[in-house]
């Protein structure tokens, strides 16, 4: 982990895309951004206007967007950014029959912007308005979702990694065009591309500045950490497991698609042994079959070990954040990894990890007041009631789970 980040906790879109479009307007030389879901309605829209802005003043913009979550960009957008110079690439396109191809299941789901590599944003929030949803439509209350603007030496590692997917991206173009001599003119650049990860030492944090005003933390140590196929396949896991097994007195975890697998099952089941209380804020609203049904697999074991579980009702909850010992060496985490197969077995995901007690503290104050003021505790005796249906429906979800990662060949 690298010391003297400023770092600013944003809350929604309703927070985040204005911070985004600051910071865009302000750009003077590039702006890199990657999304699994950009969608040009509602309040995004004037983010994909920045983005227009930017490109027409000379700034070079870079987007990536997930070929399933957003699919093509529409037509009169694509117009838009034709004519300003805005540059897109889509990760991975899957149609029809070929979603079925287990290796089209590897999606691009991190939520990454970085301006001039000095300023750079990281979440679970997608480039989506907060009251709508593409499933179920209008909602009355707002996504529940964090990310967080950094300032400081890991914006570096951000620019590096969305660097080097560019790079990348840009070969597999020019491959697909058939076109020998930009391919290797793009491998070549794809090998200078930067780092794929910053410091992850997760030891003590050092003594760093005091923070600078209520949402705004100075000298907070901090470390960008990524999941991908090749070098950091475990990476999000690890620092998980990492954080709850050094954790003393309190661990709070808020995350849309809770499925923990054997390893994090048992750190967790260990906190709990040794006297750590644990509180699990999930999702209670219906939103995919597997994700919501496979995860009430799990609430038997967690729930008999003294954990807490408290289900979000006001809206769906999208946030994929903790934060571990919050009154004192608080170890904070906003990103967009789930705590699921998915996202921590095929999907590129991207969290930052933070070592400051103030940061801490407001992300458990926002977690604290979603659970008692939207959020219903999941009773152990009601859990064992559920009907016949419901705990079926949760069996056949989980071995659905279990068999397309058969399929993969990963082990969870």
């Amino acid at each position: 982990m690298s010391p003297h980040h400023e770092l600013r906790l944003l809350r929604g879109g309703e927070q985040l895309f204005p911070a985004l479009i600051e910071a865009i307007d302000a750009a003077r030389a590039e702006v890199r951004l990657e999304t699994y879901i950009f969608e040009f309605a509602g309040s995004v829209l004037p983010v994909a206007e920045a983005l227009e802005r930017a490109a027409l003043r000379g700034v070079a913009v870079q987007i990536v967007v997930d070929g399933v979550g957003t699919g093509d960009v529409p037509a009169a957008w694509q117009q838009r950014w034709q004519q300003a110079g805005v540059h897109w690439r889509i990760f991975n396109p899957a149609r029809g029959w070929r979603l079925l191809l287990p290796k089209r299941w590897r999606r691009m789901h991190r939520k990454l912007c970085v301006v001039d590599a000095e300023i750079g944003f990281c979440g679970g929030i997608n480039l989506l308005d907060d009251y709508y949803d593409p499933n179920h439509g209008a909602l009355d209350q707002p996504r529940f979702d964090f990310a967080v603007r950094v300032r400081g030496p890991l914006v570096r590692d951000m620019h590096d990694t969305m660097a080097r997917l560019w790079a990348r991206l840009q070969v597999a173009r020019e491959a697909g065009q058939h076109d020998l001599k930009g391919t290797l003119q793009a491998a070549r650049m794809a090998a200078l591309a930067g780092t794929d990860m910053g410091n992850t030492d997760f030891g003590p944090a050092d003594d760093g500045p005091a923070d600078d005003g209520d949402d705004l933390r100075t000298g907070a140590t901090a470390s960008l950490v990524l999941r991908d196929n090749v070098r950091f396949r475990r990476s999000i896991e690890g620092v998980y497991r990492v954080a709850i097994a050094q954790a003393k007195t309190e661990i709070l975890i808020a995350n849309a698609y809770f499925i923990p697998g054997v390893q994090l099952q048992r750190a967790l089941l260990r906190a709990a042994q040794r006297g750590v209380r644990i509180t699990l804020l999930l999702q209670a609203k219906y939103e995919y079959f597997m994700q919501y049904h496979a995860s009430r697999a799990v609430y038997g074991v967690l729930l008999n070990a003294g954990i807490e579980i408290i289900e979000y009702e006001a809206s769906f909850l999208h946030a994929k954040v903790a934060v571990a010992d919050a009154e004192g060496g608080a170890l904070s985490t906003v990103g967009s990894s789930n705590l699921d197969p998915l996202s921590l077995l095929l999907a590129r995901e991207a969290n930052v990890f933070v070592r400051d007690d103030a940061f801490g503290a407001e992300l458990r104050t926002h977690l604290l007041d979603a659970m008692r003021h939207a959020g219903r505790k999941v009773d152990v005796a009601e859990h064992l009631r559920r009907p016949f249906v419901t705990r079926t429906l949760t069996w056949v979800a989980y071995g659905l789970m279990r068999a397309m990662l058969f399929v993969t060949g990963k082990r969870y």
